[in-house]
């Protein structure tokens, strides 16, 4: 199994140096294989990873991480024979042969580099990994080289830099805190962190967590810190629009977690899991109410985002194995639902030629595909049954009435209500609202079958997560939970 560690940490480095040498042809090729290779890998893995640790180097994977490895390496997969479809309609551009190599380096680091977050073995090399994604990402938002795109580019860099310059403060608070127990020569590994983490200083861990909260928050998309997220996700090419909702978002969540573990096994469940439930309903709140009356497709999926980055902080802080469970099963349902959810708008913003939702009708008769597939993807996004959301949040509701969360547990009852009213109305509108007649009307038909079969593969990962997920990842989801709860 750390041959598995090493490929994942190598693979998607290939098709990034063949962007700068070979034809867009081959890159597309190259990347479409790497996603499916890292996919291979990821789910290889999980009958290993749901029993012990596998460890080499500075490489290292638990039940936790190889739960956010899965998720980034099928959004990576999807996304790669997404973009196929999504950037022929540029191809007979005179200058696609040069942003084709740029999306396609861009895209591939992005990739190795949230694949590396969860693998790497220590909160300094986490903190490392993290900001990498940063600088890839905010260049790929960028790459379309329009002024919305800089702009947005711009502010994101600003706005996660200052945040990621607060998770280094909290990484070197960490440090010190290990240092007192550990010696000053120890590298913030997790497993002596973990266990020394009962004798650590406990004003130094308090103030440790709520900095990384903060700070890699900024990232996750919590709120306030969350200003950044529905230009990016706007403004950026559809693919990565996916790859920055499906996987960034929750990767960034993972270092969050980390520190969450410590911060338990040294505090104890209350001040972290108090923490974590404040944000969580701010951001729940606010996306809830941001979704009623949303123009631009893109950012109506982007505040969905902020949503259920929301739900996952309230589920952490309800503590029930249960609800734990139901966080990490979140992880993996929102990475699909919303890579699907991207690349139906992607789809839908290819035909129309226009992001404003007003503007987007009749999708069902001129997208026979992509628009029943885009409902689907938002139905799940909003826990319907049988998608793996509606899964996930049913767990995560009962383990906080179990944990006797009563309160909290309404509360998100009642936000994801007013999200799903949000989202189901918009996308309702998009594909059942009969299209206007007139000579602009656009052909029906769908842009290419590279920006179906992908989703295709969403809608089925999502039933298969709603109705009965395979007895090897129920198995690391309980481990998961177990060792997010301190107890394995």
């Amino acid at each position: 199994m750390t041959t598995v560690l090493v490929l994942l940490a190598l693979v998607p480095l290939l098709p990034a140096a063949a962007a700068l040498i070979a034809s867009p042809r081959i890159v597309q090729g190259l990347t479409v294989a790497s996603g499916i290779v890292c996919l291979g890998l990821a789910l290889a893995l999980v009958p290993h990873t749901s029993h012990g640790d596998v460890h080499i180097g500075i490489l290292r994977t638990d039940a936790l991480s190889t739960v956010f490895v899965l998720a980034t390496a099928f959004v990576y997969a999807t996304c790669g024979a997404h973009s196929i479809g999504y950037l022929r309609h540029d191809e007979k551009a005179h200058d696609f042969p040069r942003y084709a190599r740029r999306f396609y380096l861009g895209f591939n680091l992005f990739a190795w580099s949230m694949l590396c977050a969860p693998l790497v073995d220590g909160l300094a090399l986490l903190w490392v990994a993290v900001e990498i994604t940063t600088v890839v990402s905010a260049l790929l938002v960028a790459v379309e080289n329009t002024e919305g795109a800089t702009e947005a580019a711009w502010k994101y860099v600003l706005i996660a830099s200052v945040g990621l310059g607060v998770a280094l403060l909290a990484t070197i608070f960490m440090y010190y805190a290990g240092a007192q127990e550990l010696g000053q020569t120890y590298d913030l590994a997790f497993p002596p962190l973990l266990g020394a983490a009962p004798h650590l200083p406990h004003t130094a861990v308090r103030l440790s967590f709520v900095l990384a909260v903060l700070g890699f928050g900024t990232k996750v998309g919590l709120v306030p810190v969350h200003t950044w997220l529905p230009d990016a996700h706007a403004e950026a090419p559809t693919p990565v629009s996916a790859m920055l909702s499906g996987s960034l978002l929750a990767v960034s969540f993972y270092a969050v977690l980390r520190y969450f573990q410590v911060a338990t096994a040294c505090l104890g469940p209350r001040f972290p899991q108090t923490v974590l439930l404040v944000f969580g309903i701010a951001s729940l709140l606010l996306a809830a109410l941001y979704l009623l009356d949303q123009h631009d497709i893109k950012r109506l999926l982007a505040y969905s985002s902020v949503e259920h980055m929301g739900i996952l902080a309230i589920g952490v802080s309800f503590g029930a194995p249960l609800a734990s469970a139901g966080v990490l099963l979140h992880v993996l349902a929102h990475a699909a639902a919303k890579g699907n959810a991207f690349m139906g708008a992607g789809a839908l913003v290819r035909k129309y030629r226009t992001k404003e939702i007003g503007q987007l009708r009749g999708g069902a008769e001129l997208l026979p595909w992509s628009a029943p597939l885009f409902l689907a993807a938002i139905l799940a996004l909003s826990a319907m049954p049988p998608f793996g959301i509606f899964r996930s949040e049913f767990q995560i509701v009962a383990g906080g009435l179990r944990a006797d969360r009563y309160g909290p547990a309404a509360v998100l009852v009642v936000l994801v209500t007013l999200a799903f009213m949000g989202l189901a109305v918009a996308a309702t509108r998009i594909v059942m609202t009969p299209a206007t007649a007139g000579s602009g009307r656009p052909d029906r038909g769908e842009p290419s079958v590279w920006m179906v079969a992908p989703v295709l593969a969403g809608v089925i990962a999502l039933v298969v997560l709603g109705l009965h997920p395979p007895a090897d990842l129920a198995h690391l989801l309980s481990r998961g939970a177990a060792e997010l709860g301190g107890r394995a």
